[in-house]
């Protein structure tokens, strides 16, 4: 019973093809936290700096719609003098909101990106029934993931209400000096006090989300663990099973084999061991730099060589020392090794005075 638990239990890290099948799926690592940290950082930040700029814009708007002939325009109103109103709010509005937002939209795609790399799944578009299933449903809600997300909700609770309460602590004093300003300029000062407490909270979220992001990544991995018996069969899938690459390689050596004999009749010496090993040479001036192994075998294959020899009348000559060195040193196709040179020459000698003796 162990044993069986034990083979089932996913001790292996994940393998780059269950990754990127995993990615395929749209599962990949991310910090949903990370994300709308930064998102809020990229928001406070640009009204920080640009709602100086802003609420000077919408006051020459204001201003000029609430002018001295707004009553007489009320009175002469149509729809097409209402329409070309909505145009001028729209054309005054727009420029003034579109640089903010444009900017907030690309940081909030770019912190998606950043976190998984471009990703399109369009599986996930699929709707997906066993989300609603009322029985996963309470599984989720008693999960250790939820109990963490609730960990992390209060977390971010009691971040949030110390940076507010610091923040209205050293602010009190200063609310108190805006009864001597103007309105437009106490209600900057408030904006801008706003906007700083909002930056505050942003950096704090990011500090506490980047711990958020390696807790993903650990789950992650965590998660895409393969057993042992995993691993093998990934193994098997990706680079064939063993028994069947064997028969591969057995049949490939066959074919390889027959290809072989069929050339031993260009041979102008086969040299033998005599009974283990046997090697066909081939030697043909103006085509042969040097002569060529065109067959070579061992024990049965051997015996094979010199009976085919024999059948097409190929000089068979014994030397057992040079059979074993061309044997080891060279593949079916090579030129003989340098060092080998003398000793073939001679036994290619012998031959050919054996040849025109006949």
């Amino acid at each position: 019973m162990s044993m069986a638990q034990g083979s089932g239990e996913k001790t292996e890290k994940a393998s780059p093809k269950k990754k990127r099948d995993a990615r395929e799926k749209g599962e990949v690592h991310k910090s949903h936290d990370m994300a709308s940290a930064l998102m809020m950082f990229f928001t406070f930040g640009t009204l920080k700096i640009g709602y100086e700029g802003f609420l000077g814009s919408m006051e020459k708007f204001m201003t000029k719609s609430l002018s001295s002939d707004m009553a007489q325009k009320a009175g002469n109103l149509t729809s097409k003098t209402v329409m070309a109103n909505y145009r001028d709010i729209l054309f005054t509005i727009i420029p003034i909101m579109l640089p903010m937002m444009i900017i907030v939209i690309v940081g909030s795609v770019m912190v998606h990106v950043l976190q998984t790399g471009p990703l399109l799944v369009i599986s996930k578009l699929k709707p997906d029934f066993k989300k609603i299933n009322p029985i996963n449903g309470f599984k989720r809600i008693f999960s250790v993931s939820t109990l963490v997300e609730l960990v992390k909700s209060i977390i971010k609770i009691i971040i949030i209400c110390f940076i507010v309460y610091k923040q209205f602590r050293s602010g009190l004093s200063r609310f108190a000096g805006f009864t001597y300003l103007s309105v437009p300029r106490a209600f900057s000062q408030i904006i801008s006090s706003g906007l700083s407490m909002g930056l505050m909270i942003a950096i704090a979220l990011i500090a506490f989300s980047a711990l958020d992001y390696l807790y993903q990544w650990w789950r992650y991995e965590k998660d895409l663990r393969m057993t042992k018996q995993e691993v093998k069969e990934e193994n098997k899938q990706t680079e064939g099973d063993p028994q069947i690459k064997g028969k591969i390689k057995q049949k490939q050596r066959k074919m390889s084999a027959m290809r072989m004999m069929q050339r031993v009749h260009e041979a102008d010496v086969v040299v033998t061991n005599p009974d283990h090993f046997a090697v066909a040479l081939r030697y043909k001036e103006n085509i042969d730099k040097a002569p060529v192994v065109i067959a070579k075998g061992q024990d049965f294959l051997a015996q094979r060589i010199k009976e085919l020899a024999k059948k097409h009348k190929v000089t068979i000559v014994e030397n057992k020392p040079v059979a074993r060195a061309l044997y080891a040193s060279c593949e079916v196709g090579d030129e003989i090794p340098t060092e080998m040179y003398q000793a073939i020459a001679d036994i290619l000698i012998y031959v050919y005075k054996t040849v025109k003796a006949k």
